[in-house]
This record gives structure tokens, C-alpha cells and sequence, in this order.
């Protein structure tokens, strides 16, 4: 295998066959520099035919002329890519690249490196929950648990209509939604602007909005992306009105079926907790709301980080720990 740098003017169409996922493809990037971001993708290639892509972020650290770098949802690089990335962080003054793979478990994919080490502080939840979209529209009903079925008939008898709007109206609708959600949840992630920036960068032909409307009520609203045929959903936000007509159950299910309909064989939930969560759990909700639609719990390989300067790294998870204590205390 031969690694090189990809440039700017290499064939999008021919990376993106080959990228993992979503925050793998050549948009994602694009998207990403026009934050600010500097990208950095590295291609391996048999034969002058690229095979895999390894597209990272480099972030900068607020008031130190240090950088961390992100490798999210790759496949799991070998020592050759891990050493050639090594002196990409060096040469950017990176601290450390985290590595988060699109690999499941006990898989036969992970490399020995003597600086890849499991990562402190995970972005990504190490679970997720997948469905089949192979199965048949009427084998999917029956894999649904009989309180998100009731809800679902309850959602269409009460008239919830359930539209994609992919475009400028509908981006506004589901953001308004979203942070909406957010706020009475008290989740806070990314800004409006970085939404923004995504859809634009998505939207021809991976993000795709989905709105359940009661008349011309907006109750809630899904982003999902389609890529190398499977599905994702990793945006969600519903309204406090009309919570008894179950809106959310039936956009998920027309979710599903909005799969199908565009050819992806997998849906990816983008995140859970584990098989056997705590009820109390604050993601507990979110992890039961999907287990109804009948999901499989995948678990995968755990997140790395690739240490490029060890006494920083050191000093780095001193101060983030120190960090967490001090707002937990606040």
C-alpha cells in the first residue's frame, strides 16, 4: 500500500465511494475548512487505486499554540497510516489525534502502535443501534415493539403528516425544532452557523430534512443523511404541543421507510447507550425511543488517541480533568 496526501483536485466522486461514513465524504471536509478548520485527508492506494481514506481535523486550543487532531469514523489505520499521520500532527504542532473508527468490535482491524492509546474522553458513544433496511416493509412492522406500534397508529389517526423538506423553509423548521429540544433538555452542541454550514455542504444528496406536521403545525423534525447506502439519524427535535399524538413515533417511522425508498440496505441510529442502561440514565430516553423500532445494540472498538508529544498529552488530560471538577462544582 502506498500512502499519499489527497488533493484538493482529486475526483470527489471516487473518495467518497471509498469513505466509511458521512464525516468521512469529501462534503464533510469542505465543510469544515469553511469553519476554519484545516482538513488533512490521506488516501491509501494498491496500485494507484485509492482503497481507503483517512480524513482528519485540526483543532486549535484557545490561548496555547498547540492543535489536537480528529480522525472520526475511519476505518481502523494500519501502523504505516498511524505513523504517517504521527508526523502530520508534529508538523502541525498537534498534541494529540483522536481516533474513533467505524469498526465494530472484535473485528480483526486494529493496529499496534506504541503512542495509540484508548482515549480518556471519548466524543462519540461507544454504542449505537442498527436496523436491517432489507427486511420487507411488513417484516419491519413486526420487529417493532407493541407500544412504538400503538403509538405510531395513534400518530396517523390523528392526522400527523409526515413531509421531506429539504430546502431552505424545512432547515429553518427542524433548527427551530432542534434547539427547541436542546434547550429544554439542556444539551448544548454545536451553534446554528455550524448547522447551517453542514445542510449547505449536505444537502445535494446526503442530508435530507424530514418534518412531521399536524396541519400546518411543525411538531417534529429529523435530519437524517444517506450515504453509500445506509441511513443516519444523527439530528432530532419535536415541540412541546400536541406530545399526546406522538408525532416523533411516526417520523420515525417514515424515517425508515424514507430509507428504503432511497436504496440504503442499514440504518445507523448514531448513538446509544449500551444493551443493558440504567433506566435513570439521561440518555435513557433517547435509547429506548429507538430500541422500539425493533434496533440491533452494535458496540464499537473503543476511541484512541494518538499521542504526538507525550508530555503535553500528559499535561492536557491533567487540565481536562481539572476542568471537569471545577464545572461540576459550579
Amino acid at each position: 500500500m502506498k500512502i499519499e496526501i489527497i488533493k484538493d483536485d482529486f475526483d470527489r466522486e471516487k473518495y467518497n465511494r471509498v469513505a466509511p461514513h458521512p464525516l468521512q465524504s469529501w462534503e464533510w471536509g469542505e465543510a469544515r475548512k469553511k469553519m476554519g478548520i484545516e482538513v488533512l485527508r490521506i488516501g491509501e492506494f494498491r496500485d494507484d487505486v485509492l482503497k481507503n481514506v483517512f480524513q482528519v481535523t485540526f483543532h486549535k486550543i484557545p490561548k496555547i499554540p498547540f492543535k489536537i487532531g480528529y480522525l472520526p469514523r475511519s476505518v481502523f489505520p494500519n501502523k504505516d497510516v498511524l505513523h504517517f499521520l504521527q508526523i502530520g500532527g508534529q508538523r502541525r504542532n498537534c498534541i494529540f489525534i483522536k481516533v474513533e473508527p467505524y469498526v465494530e468490535k472484535g473485528q480483526p482491524s486494529q493496529s499496534y502502535h506504541p503512542h495509540l492509546v484508548k482515549s480518556p474522553h471519548p466524543l462519540f458513544p461507544k454504542w449505537t443501534q442498527m436496523l436491517d433496511l432489507r427486511l420487507s416493509e411488513e417484516e419491519l412492522m413486526k420487529k417493532l415493539k407493541p407500544k412504538t406500534r400503538y403509538n405510531i397508529k395513534v400518530a396517523q389517526k390523528n392526522g400527523i403528516v409526515v413531509r421531506e423538506m429539504t430546502n431552505e423553509t424545512g432547515f429553518n423548521v427542524f433548527v427551530g425544532l432542534y434547539f427547541g429540544t436542546a434547550s429544554r433538555q439542556q444539551y448544548y452542541g454545536h451553534n446554528k452557523k455550524y448547522h447551517e454550514t453542514i445542510f449547505n455542504n449536505f444537502k445535494e444528496g446526503i442530508a435530507h430534512i424530514l418534518i412531521a406536521f399536524r396541519g400546518n403545525t411543525p411538531l417534529a423534525s429529523y435530519e437524517l443523511f444517506t450515504f453509500n447506502d445506509v441511513l443516519y439519524y444523527p439530528y432530532g427535535g419535536s415541540s412541546v404541543d400536541y406530545r399526546n399524538l406522538m408525532a416523533p413515533n411516526l417520523l420515525m417511522w417514515e424515517a425508515i421507510l424514507f430509507g428504503k425508498k432511497h436504496g440504503c440496505t442499514r440504518f445507523d441510529m448514531w448513538g446509544s447507550l449500551p444493551p443493558n442502561y440504567e433506566q435513570n440514565d439521561p440518555w435513557a430516553g433517547f435509547t429506548r425511543f429507538k430500541e422500539g423500532y425493533g434496533t440491533k445494540f452494535v458496540e464499537l472498538v473503543s476511541g484512541r488517541d494518538l499521542i504526538v508529544s507525550p508530555l503535553l498529552y500528559n499535561i492536557y488530560n491533567i487540565a481536562y480533568n481539572v476542568r471537569k471538577k471545577v464545572m461540576r462544582m459550579g
